[in-house]
């Protein structure tokens, strides 16, 4: 590791008042993973955007190979044999993967395309890296995690030398990380040098020879990977030692929410499968289960953004047909929903608009909204919940995913709903933000409310749950209680082996 193949030098870059990268220098040597570590909205991801040329930097050079790097040239940062995988990807679902890796790569003023030349270059690849592919299978019928390994043989088929990835277990089960992660070390030894951006200790700690951790734009701290500990690098991030809250024991109250036989078709197969469960106010109840399982049917069921096929729901005592997201909304369930990005805000509008999206009613009069009012309410999450990176105007695409997330957990709690629904809640989210979301639901929970939490997370669950029950193509086990439950039975149900759980 010790020929150096990357500088980055007291590079600086400002949006407007906020100083995203304050003079950060870092470097890369071959075979070498290196870890950029740091909270949402720390500057990560803006200092990779400038070493692959999507921005400019305001000042500082980088250098690849001792050669000055032209800012702001993607074309440029591609020759020179940086790669990039972005968090959200930039694939075409219409086209095959062969066609995805190939485009771009040969001149416009080619008549023909040598796509069999690509395709033999595509599976050498393919075979050397253990990124198995099928080239003719069109990407949108792919899984997230065959997509992203297309999108890392893109980087290599252009001859990439430096592989950056963005957040890549965000959208990943844990066996698609634990599989990634063992192809990126592999990578290393064949001599491909990788900087990964996350905030994830535990596969920071797995992965990483060194750890690079930034907090507020600039650079804090350098450590090599055996002489640091989780422990300090969580507080390096925030810039305090963080605590996760404790869930302690509580009766539980009466039963508000109560589903019986709720089946989804959708497409000819059913999503969900005579489901059965009871919600206590005062209790979180926990559902479990690897992706795809039918835990966003469920939430779209309860959430009212999807129409039940068969089955009762029974609302605080009284059955219930289907309800709307306003009559969600009104009934005093607050919803946090699975994709924050797509589902919980719209980017483009101000963050009081979003504040006030799902209940405009209350902040209306003559069909005219009262924008002083809904303002204040905007600052009052902004200031209640800890939202950083924006005010109320500002536009609500500009935040980090994990201000974006309390933004929408503060909509919803800030009046005390009486039931919450929180699908994947801290997905994506750094250890402070995490600490911080769940100390909000185990507080909406200790003040009375029933807190159905959707998980695919189970250290979450374990945190957080009073009881769990773990959902199987489709279906629901019986529901057992937290603190008679071991970890290792509860992997046990997520792979549909209820035999000996002891119901509660």
């Amino acid at each position: 590791m010790s020929e150096t193949l990357l500088e980055i030098a007291n590079v600086s870059k400002r949006f407007g008042a906020t100083l995203a990268n304050d003079d950060i220098s870092l470097s890369l040597a071959k075979g070498e993973i290196v870890a950029l570590l740091g909270e949402n909205g720390a500057g990560k991801t803006t200092l990779m955007n400038i070493l692959f040329g999507h921005y400019q930097p305001d000042s500082g050079h980088i250098r690849v190979m001792g050669k000055d790097l032209p800012p702001g040239r993607p074309l440029a940062a591609i020759r020179a044999g940086i790669g990039m995988v972005h968090q959200h990807f930039s694939l075409a679902p219409n086209l095959t993967v062969l066609e995805n890796v190939m485009t771009g790569t040969e001149s416009l003023w080619r008549p023909v395309s040598d796509a069999a030349t690509g395709r033999r270059r595509l599976m050498e690849l393919s075979r050397r890296f253990g990124l198995e592919t099928d080239p003719d299978a069109r990407l949108g019928d792919l899984s997230v995690g065959e997509q992203q390994r297309v999108e890392v043989l893109k980087s290599l088929y252009n001859h990439a030398r430096v592989l950056i990835l963005d957040e890549p277990t965000a959208v990943l089960t844990t066996i698609e990380a634990e599989h990634l992660f063992a192809t990126l070390r592999d990578m290393a030894r064949q001599g491909l040098s990788l900087i990964f951006i996350s905030h994830k200790l535990d596969e920071v700690m797995a992965t990483a020879d060194r750890i690079v951790v930034l907090r507020g734009g600039r650079k804090v701290a350098e450590r090599l990977r055996g002489g640091t500990t989780k422990a300090e690098l969580a507080e390096l991030m925030v810039g305090r030692a963080v605590h996760r809250p404790e869930r302690k024991m509580s009766p539980p109250g009466e039963v508000v929410l109560e589903a019986r036989g709720v089946t989804l078709r959708r497409g000819g197969v059913d999503r969900l499968k005579a489901v059965d469960f009871d919600l206590h106010a005062g209790e979180v109840l926990g559902i479990i289960g690897v992706a795809g399982n039918g835990q966003t049917s469920l939430s779209a069921v309860l959430s009212g953004t999807a129409r039940r096929t068969t089955g009762e729901l029974r609302l605080f005592g009284a059955a219930v047909g289907d309800l709307s997201v306003p009559e969600v909304v009104d009934a005093g369930i607050g919803r946090i929903p699975e994709d924050r990005n797509h589902e919980g805000v719209i980017g483009e509008m101000p963050l009081w608009e979003n504040a006030v999206l799902e209940r405009l009613s209350r902040f209306s009069r003559g069909g005219l909204v009262d924008r002083r009012a809904a303002i204040a309410f905007a600052q009052r999450i902004i200031d209640g919940f800890d939202v950083r990176g924006g005010t109320p105007l500002s536009r609500t695409r500009l935040l980090s995913g994990g201000n974006i997330q309390k933004l929408i957990l503060g909509r919803n709690l800030i009046e005390h709903p009486r039931i919450l629904i929180a699908a994947q809640p801290a997905r994506g989210l750094d250890e402070g933000a995490v600490a911080a979301v769940h100390g909000r639901i185990l507080a909406a929970r200790n003040a009375g409310a029933a807190v159905l939490l959707i998980s695919e997370d189970l250290d979450e669950v374990m945190a957080l749950a009073d009881r769990i029950q773990a959902i199987v193509g489709g279906r629901l086990s019986p529901p057992v209680a937290r603190e008679t439950t071991e970890r290792g039975q509860l992997g046990l149900m997520m792979a549909g082996e209820w035999e000996g759980a002891h119901a509660v």
